[in-house]
């Protein structure tokens, strides 16, 4: 259920909702919005009880919430949520470009990524120290030294570092090192990660997994916001379908849809969709088109020489030239906003 406070209710007035709430045996999560606060409640599995709330000072409604998604949903937070990391936010008027390899390889192939990055207009340095790999042959990452250069990455260029959590053990490790802790396809439905995810003060980027619905998607986002922690991004990164011509099916429909049905913001990565350079460009343009908030492509200086997923990756000149359509593109789709000069 809702809670909505009056426009004019007091701090107090809704600290007695929220304890009133936990007092019933359910859970309180304070929505504050531009014009009042909402409180979100879990835990309640019928519609009944509604009238103890209703009563109550400073309270205007109560309201059903009737999605499965509870506070990932608009029922719960018409307004949007805009993901703040460092000065840049992530679901706001201008689309965010995350960039960088796929795989941490190496301190000079990193530094050298995440500075040519920085100049050519990224906003947030991508990066695996971790890898999970299909084949427990290929290169699984640097673990903990990746995490380092990561670090030294973001000191020498100043954008900040996404990279990805495997699991609970190493969690507090990439916690400490990172800016936004992503969590990726094949761990979607790893329950426990995602509510030591939730427990975390950083911005969580999850992706969705090559085969959830939507309502599995916006469920597992849910896990990580029932736990505390309402800064999530969330990421399309392709569905595995009958085609033969690209890695995964990029599903560009589920954007506008996800626009409605959630307040979180919505990235794309084509990267991951494609498995081949040289349409990413062109599912970028329609990522953004399709009201994406974002971009996260990979990008290495040398693709031919990457441990990982080269094939996909985009030369710096590549990345270049997608910045460039970019910059013609968005004005003209968003009403004036523009990638980072």
């Amino acid at each position: 259920m809702l809670i909505l406070m009056r426009t004019n209710a007091t701090d107090e007035e809704v600290n007695d909702v929220c304890r009133a709430v936990t007092a019933a045996g359910l859970k309180p999560h304070p929505i504050p919005g531009r014009l009042r606060t909402a409180i979100g409640v879990t835990g309640n599995t019928s519609s009944e009880g509604h009238e103890r709330f209703a009563g109550l000072p400073g309270v205007t409604e109560v309201i059903p919430v009737t999605k499965p998604y509870k506070l990932t949903g608009r029922e719960m937070k018409p307004e949007d949520t805009i993901v703040r990391v460092g000065d840049i936010e992530i679901g706001g008027d201008r689309p965010v470009m995350i960039a960088g390899p796929c795989s941490v390889e190496s301190k000079e192939q990193t530094l050298e990524a995440a500075c040519a990055l920085k100049e050519l207009g990224a906003d947030l340095l991508r990066g695996g120290a971790y890898k999970p790999r299909t084949s427990p042959y290929a290169f699984q990452g640097l673990g903990q030294r990746g995490l380092e250069i990561l670090i030294e990455a973001r000191a020498q260029t100043g954008l900040p570092v996404v990279s990805e959590a495997l699991n609970t053990e190493t969690f507090a490790l990439v916690e400490d090192a990172v800016d936004v802790i992503q969590i990726g396809a094949r761990n979607m439905h790893n329950f426990e990660l995602l509510k030591r995810a939730g427990g975390s003060q950083r911005p969580v980027l999850l992706k969705r997994s090559m085969s959830a619905t939507l309502d599995e998607f916006l469920l597992a986002a849910e896990y990580i916001m029932s736990e505390g922690n309402p800064n999530i991004i969330l990421c399309e990164r392709g569905i595995r379908t009958f085609n033969t011509h690209s890695r995964f099916t990029l599903d560009l429909g589920i954007i506008p849809v996800l626009k409605q049905a959630t307040h979180l913001p919505v990235i794309v990565d084509p990267s991951h969709a494609a498995g081949r350079r040289d349409v990413v460009i062109a599912l970028s343009r329609a990522a953004i088109a399709a009201g994406a908030d974002g971009l996260m492509v990979e990008v290495h200086p040398r693709p031919d020489q990457a441990l990982s997923d080269g094939a996909q990756a985009l030369t710096l000149d590549q990345f270049a030239q997608l910045v460039d359509e970019l910059r013609l593109i968005i004005p003209v789709i968003r009403r004036g906003a523009g990638v980072r000069a």
